[in-house]
């Protein structure tokens, strides 16, 4: 071998040894501190839009605990995906809707994430925001989860409470598009 062949080979040995670090600390960084986010649809309009891209806080989740408004990221097993939804039903509460308004424990709470503007479109063209849902009492160690969106969003209405273990990480910050950079939840 030449001296040629001797550098090429200490730099491709130093690129592996780099690729491999990098990987580790990707892998280590996914799974422990951060996980990335795509949206996928109109569910949590306008808080999120759909095809935004952020990451959420893996390690908050597991070191803090949920508080009620807190925007989620679950894991639906039985459909190998992620979905973002906010925290309105913590365990042990009892969730009622009533004429748009949301109670909890049988009082009045302001949800004050909603956007009373895209709200209004559907009070003003007849239609419901939100439906009324009779009192129901979330078991312990789940939590009732619903999208921000409410007439176009699939959450706790269809799938049923969410187990803690479900809930992956938590807050969204949005990166892609740089013109919407901002923190959610």
């Amino acid at each position: 071998m030449n001296k040629t062949d001797d550098r090429f080979l200490k730099v491709l040995k130093e690129f592996i040894q780099s690729m491999i670090i990098s990987l580790v600390f990707v892998i280590l960084l996914t799974q422990f501190v951060i996980r990335p986010v795509k949206v996928e649809g109109l569910s949590m309009y306008p808080s999120l839009n759909d095809k935004e891209i952020g990451v959420s806080n893996i390690l908050a989740n597991s070191l803090g605990s949920i508080k009620r408004f807190d925007v989620v990221v679950v894991y639906l097993q039985d459909q190998n995906k992620y979905i973002v939804k906010r925290v309105i039903g913590l365990p042990g509460d009892e969730v009622e809707y009533r004429d748009e308004q949301l109670y909890i424990n049988g009082k009045a709470v302001d949800e004050p994430f909603l956007n009373t503007d895209y709200r209004s479109q559907y009070t003003n063209a007849d239609r419901e925001f939100m439906q009324d849902l009779e009192p129901i009492t979330v078991p312990e160690d789940h939590y009732f989860l619903l999208g921000d969106n409410r007439p176009n969003s699939i959450d706790s209405r269809n799938y049923g409470f969410f187990e803690r273990s479900t809930i992956k990480s938590k807050s969204v910050f949005v990166f892609l598009p740089l013109n919407r950079l901002r923190k959610v939840g």
